[in-house]
């Protein structure tokens, strides 16, 4: 009857915090209303020209050769030609597709190491909190762009993997310590002494009584660190640190323009789109987590 007790007992509260977040989350959606809305339609339309762009265009080879250098928007290339012919407009869609992933990938690296440095260090206290807090603020102290250099520059291969998995391994401290601060909140709470009387061991405690109950702020974060990750393989491209091959990125189509001197050459069509779909996709995200942290927050949420 004991060993049941626990079990049956993690099975209560994890519905409940599933229901009450479901709940939370409909009714603040609708109070919320165009904001949130906005953020996911212009977020939703841009993941559709990314993925889906290339086969309702069929323009599906973005290495195709269509004109000369900086041809002005055509019928045959809509946006123009970059610096070595190629249609803007194709590379536009497989740009935005290729600094979605990493930025997926990054951010989804970047939330785990943080959630679970925070969290272990949040709940055990003590000596595991000071080492891991203190890792993580000799981490903070570090500024990431030059790891970022450092790591991009000592790997040979720099595939979209690759340029993911480093932005994501130096991009989680402050996740760390905003998830130690809840996680410290949360261990001294009803539900966890009760699940602590039960027989709950210290990983079942974070597992089912710690964790979903951070779930919202463990998305808010993920969303954050996206946003992040995207804007950080823009600025690793503009250094010519990019993803390699025959890769095509946003941050890669501002590489060439600002390199073969689109600027000055007025040829806006090469650095100008790449520019506001980066923008866009920054805004987007940012503007979505703004309207979810109302949804989570009530102290937040508007009259």
């Amino acid at each position: 009857m004991s060993a049941a007790i626990p079990q049956q007992q993690r099975t209560v509260w994890g519905l409940s915090t599933i229901g009450s977040a479901y709940s939370r989350f409909r009714v603040a959606q609708a109070a919320l209303g165009g904001r949130f809305k906005f953020s996911v339609a212009l977020l939703l339309a841009i993941v559709a020209f990314g993925f889906l762009g290339p086969y309702i265009f069929d323009k599906q080879d973005p290495k195709k050769i269509v004109g000369l250098l900086y041809d002005p928007p055509s019928s045959n290339a809509w946006l123009g030609t970059d610096n070595f012919g190629r249609d803007v407009f194709t590379q536009l869609m497989h740009g935005i597709r290729t600094s979605l992933i990493i930025g997926v990938i990054a951010g989804a690296v970047a939330t785990g190491i943080g959630v679970t440095i925070g969290t272990i260090a949040g709940f055990l206290g003590g000596l595991v909190e000071e080492i891991l807090m203190g890792i993580t603020n000799i981490v903070l102290t570090i500024p990431s762009i030059v790891v970022l250099i450092l790591l991009s520059i000592a790997v040979g291969s720099r595939s979209i993997t690759t340029m993911a998995l480093i932005i994501g391994i130096t991009s989680w401290p402050w996740t760390a310590r905003a998830i130690r601060a809840q996680s410290s909140s949360l261990r001294n709470r009803e539900h966890v002494d009760v699940a602590r009387m039960c027989g709950a061991g210290s990983l079942s405690l974070i597992a089912w009584e710690i964790i979903p109950f951070m779930l919202s702020y463990v998305f808010l974060a993920f969303v954050l660190q996206t946003a992040s990750g995207i804007l950080q393989e823009a600025a690793l491209s503009l250094l010519g640190l990019g993803p390699g091959g025959n890769t095509i990125s946003l941050g890669i189509m501002l590489y060439w323009s600002l390199l073969w001197e689109s600027v000055r050459t007025g040829a806006w069509w090469a650095f100008v789109p790449p520019t506001i779909f980066l923008t866009a996709i920054a805004f987007a995200l940012l503007l979505l987590q703004s309207s979810l942290d109302e949804v989570f927050n009530p102290r937040l949420r508007r009259r």
